[in-house]
């Protein structure tokens, strides 16, 4: 596949084109010097828009013998039968220009081609017709270069096609049966791509490869193997690029591939690999993916004097062992993921020393002792995941110099510290992960602006937190106050080339892993701390949260109807505190609202009607005794859900114990028998004109009920 200069040279050629000179003087137009003729036309990546008419002049170019219009916008045009009259043809490239549809046989008329590029960005794109694939290797003997990626083939690899092919790039194309074997004898084939053909079957050669192979780049991910990476694959002493990820291959990485002498980017990752890692015989190492298999033993000390290695993933595996600092000799390495293993011991200190390195990431295993690397001044990390391991002690304050930190991951360790407040002056921080450690005490407002204003998920819970929720680090997440639509695009964040980080968060009440975190997952976890205190009504200006998390702590007071604000929240948790009154009726409008959790608390009055609320079950709401309406057992009364009258006896249930309910229609009930009595007392008062004791009688019933009113207010 052509590489993606086409994006820095892409402009519009054919405007600069002017009738009154010379053609072949135009910009991409060349021609043969005696005769005058256009012989190459090539007007890549030049803007070019619109319907591709069958009837073009471009078609009385019957000369062409290269042509190129790869990276245009011809809006899902057909590519037209007349392309195959381009007899002198050597060179066609129609690649990522929105063609659709059929590709027409008449291609293969092009007997004189050397590269044809065809491949596609859309997989249901383009196609090709039934035996049209066979035709076109047959026909096209003098082919060198073939990329069909992205184009349904939907057909077996034949037998016949060009001897002279050093480029075959059919990825994605539904390719099934078996590989030929005559493939894999090609004197001249320099990169071969097979992967994502999982109807594809391979089985390697039994005889030799010859020695002198030129094969460079074998790309054979997601394809079905039989049987075992033979011996001879050693003698493929040109290959620099082996991608293998996602087959079924299992057991010990064969011997040849540690005997390839010039490899220089090995992908075994994602299949069921056994064993220990061996020695490579190459020096020129780029990168090493072996992660997601179930290799074992320590990291060879050799794989750390790779002096030219830049990525080193061995991460999902059963390595044991420590790290040595033999890693730090590593002076080029960009990208280090030693995740989900079994190593053991401290975390070498020099690791915070190298310059170069962007993502450190050793979560998840058995290492143990304080943070003790110090992070240098100027250090390029944008990723550090220390989760899951028996860390102690503090927060290193050399994170500090981390000034291109995007995520840090700290959770599930033994660290015992106070909130680290001043990571807030991380400007580029988005994920900081400090769950399930034994950090405490309050979270003090802090009168410095901008703290934390990148910030999109943050994750505190399960630590000693206490005092009252921050309400200043609410006040200064600014990325949280917008809802990212991105239209319709995918947007990362903890992302540095071509390395995405996961991320596992507590959301809709499952810790689910994110195999990628999107700009839009905008998360608040406080959970399992002892914060106590009221929920902060300006907590419903982070209108672009997901998910809210203040279970298992002590707040009181009453869930803020600013919370209806929060219109994209998909899941909030408030269960298990001491939050009382009601439940805003606004917050019926939260409409992505999945998963709602109120339980264990002192909740009362009528649980709100409509849209979501209508989708949620009883453990919603269990634990509030005085929760009333669907879908609990105990009606909400009143016409249309809406509550009756409070009586005078709840308000002071508590302090008398359980009352009778008396509602206020009871009470005008008897009205009119109360009037009677009030008139006949009247009547005793004026007729001993000792008024005195009916007046204290009438002020403390006032009293009393004006008390009672106040409590019910204060409960509300």
């Amino acid at each position: 596949m052509k590489q993606n200069q086409w994006i820095y040279d892409s402009y519009p050629k054919t405007l600069s084109w002017n009738k009154s000179t010379d053609c072949c003087s135009w910009d991409g137009v060349y021609c043969e010097e005696s005769t005058g003729q256009v012989i190459e036309l090539n007007l890549c990546g030049s803007q070019l828009q619109g319907k591709f008419d069958s009837n073009s002049s471009l078609f009385q170019l019957s000369n062409l013998k290269r042509l190129d219009l790869s990276f245009n916008d011809f809006s899902g045009s057909l590519i037209s039968p007349k392309f195959g009259e381009f007899s002198s043809l050597t060179y066609l490239d129609l690649s990522n220009s929105d063609f659709s549809g059929l590709i027409p046989s008449e291609i293969s008329h092009l007997s004189k081609l050397h590269v044809l590029y065809i491949w596609h960005t859309d997989p249901s794109g383009l196609r090709l017709g039934p035996h049209n694939f066979e035709r076109l290797l047959r026909n096209l003997t003098q082919l060198r270069a073939l990329d069909l990626t992205y184009v349904n083939i939907s057909s077996i690899i034949p037998l016949n096609f060009s001897s002279f092919l050093t480029t075959l790039h059919v990825v994605d194309t539904q390719l099934f049966g078996i590989l030929p074997e005559r493939v894999f004898h090609l004197s001249y084939l320099e990169s071969l791509y097979l992967s994502s053909n999982p109807q594809l079957i391979i089985g390697f050669p039994t005889t030799k490869w010859n020695s002198s192979a030129s094969l460079i780049q074998l790309s054979l991910c997601g394809v079905n193997f039989i049987g075992r990476i033979p011996e001879s694959f050693s003698y493929l002493t040109s290959l620099r690029w082996l991608y293998m990820t996602n087959t079924n291959l299992t057991g010990p990485i064969s011997k040849p591939i540690w005997n390839l002498t010039s490899i220089q980017w090995l992908d075994l990752s994602n299949n069921s690999f056994t064993g220990k890692i061996q020695d490579f015989k190459s020096k020129t190492l780029y990168s090493i993916f072996l992660n997601h298999n179930q290799l074992q033993g320590p990291i060879p000390k050799s794989l750390l004097n790779q002096q030219h290695l830049r990525n080193l993933f061995l991460s999902q595996n059963n390595l044991s062992g420590q790290i040595d600092s033999t890693i730090c000799n590593l002076k080029k390495l960009i990208l280090l993921d030693l995740g989900s293993n079994n190593l053991e011991g401290s975390i070498p200190q020099c690791l915070g020393e190298m310059s170069r390195l962007q993502a450190l990431d050793v979560s998840y295993n058995s290492l143990s002792g304080t943070i003790n690397t110090s992070f240098r001044i100027g250090n390029t990390l944008q990723i550090i995941k220390l989760d899951g391991n028996k860390l102690q002690g503090k927060l290193p304050r050399s994170l500090i110099n981390c000034k291109n930190l995007t995520l840090l991951g700290l959770g599930n360790n033994e660290l015992n510290d106070t909130f680290p407040n001043w990571l807030g002056t991380l400007t580029y921080l988005k994920i900081l992960r400090l769950r399930s450690n034994k950090l405490h005490g309050p979270i003090k407002d802090s009168r410095a602006e901008n703290l934390f204003a990148q910030i999109r998920i943050i994750d505190l819970s399960s630590n000693g937190f206490s005092g009252e929720l921050p309400v200043s680090l609410f006040e200064n997440f600014r990325a949280m106050k917008t809802i990212d639509e991105n239209n319709g695009t995918r947007e990362y964040v903890a992302k540095t080339g071509f390395y995405t980080s996961s991320l596992i968060v507590t959301t809709k009440g499952l810790d689910i892993e994110l195999p990628r975190v999107l700009t839009t997952n905008i998360i608040i976890n406080l959970s399992s701390n002892r914060f106590g205190g009221y929920i902060p009504s300006i907590i419903g200006d982070l209108i672009g949260l997901r998910t809210l998390n203040l279970s298992h702590n002590g707040l009181e007071g009453h869930i803020p109807a600013s919370l209806q604000h929060l219109s994209v929240l998909e899941s909030l948790d408030l269960s298990s505190n001491k939050i009382g009154g009601e439940i805003p009726q606004q917050l019926a409008s939260l409409t992505s609202l999945e998963v709602l959790n109120l339980s264990h608390n002192h909740l009362v009055g009528c649980i709100p009607k409509g849209k979501q609320f209508d989708t949620f079950e009883n453990s919603s709401y269990q634990g509030n005794d005085r929760l009333q309406g669907f879908p609990l057992s105990r009606d909400c009364g009143g016409v249309g859900g809406v509550p009756q009258a409070i009586t005078l006896v709840e308000l002071d249930q508590g302090e008398e114990g359980d009352s009778a309910m008396i509602s206020w229609q009871t009470f005008l009930m008897g009205y009119g028998c109360g009037l009677i009595v009030v008139l006949s007392l009247i009547y005793i008062m004026l007729a001993t004109q000792n008024p005195t004791w009916f007046s204290r009688m009438v002020e403390e019933w006032e009293d009393k009920i004006i008390t009672r009113m106040q409590k019910h207010k204060k409960r509300k």
